[in-house]
């Protein structure tokens, strides 16, 4: 897929991997609408020509209007977190409804996208190895990658991945300087790339699934060696 006068919606757009993939698609020249709950968080970091909307993924009559609004469309990413990063053992989860969001971006958006068009989600390396605390990411991730297996195939031609990031130096992580630092080299000790990624290579691979005409219903691995650790 050449990019160059591509429309693109990115949920989760206005900060971390959804941010680095708004980047990265507006400078190979497609048109983007970056879409997050709070996009006036935004601030500048947005490129410019890039137009922001506000949605919530778990919103279905909200996600129909915004859609309707903006079809058609060629690419549809979803980094959106759909509520809160749910981290902790499961006799404390309230809810797994993160899961709900990639589903009604996919049930509402794939209709209005153009023939050829590609879907990306982005689920997590824990959907198939987790750590302590993370059964929410996990359960949620392995559904999520299961969702694009089953789907691809009925949605053909237009393609659907999930990109699977390890631990990414984000704005999620609440914490800050040597804590940050440390809480990163400790995560990753034992990982073939001993380092937390960035949002850019997760980007990267984002791009590769949506420009590569010739893959669909897979997940691309962006973890640094989590799975062979």
């Amino acid at each position: 897929m050449n990019l160059e006068g591509k429309k693109a919606i990115v949920f989760g757009g206005t900060s971390g991997i959804g941010l680095a993939t708004v980047k990265r698609l507006a400078a190979a020249g497609a048109e983007v609408v970056a879409v997050s709950r709070n996009p006036d968080r935004a601030g500048s970091q947005v490129p410019e020509g890039v137009r922001l909307a506000a949605c919530d993924v778990r919103d279905r009559a909200a996600l129909e209007s915004l859609f309707a609004a903006e079809a058609p469309f060629d690419i549809l990413v979803s980094a959106a977190t759909g509520g809160d990063r749910a981290i902790g053992p499961f006799m404390s989860m309230d809810s797994f409804d993160k899961l709900w969001g990639y589903a009604n971006v996919l049930r509402y958006g794939v209709g209005h996208m153009s023939e050829g068009g590609a879907a990306v989600l982005v689920s997590g390396t824990p959907a198939r190895r987790m750590k302590p605390g993370q059964v929410s990411l996990s359960t949620v991730g392995a559904a999520v990658e299961a969702l694009v297996r089953a789907v691809a195939p009925e949605i053909a031609p237009i393609r659907l991945n999930a990109v699977s990031p390890g631990f990414i130096d984000t704005p999620m992580s609440p914490l800050e300087g040597e804590e940050r630092a440390a809480m990163y080299r400790k995560a990753t000790a034992n990982h073939a790339i001993p380092r937390a990624g960035t949002a850019d290579e997760v980007a990267q691979a984002i791009l590769f699934a949506v420009e590569n005409d010739f893959v669909t219903g897979t997940t691309v691995d962006v973890d640094g060696g989590w799975l062979l650790s």
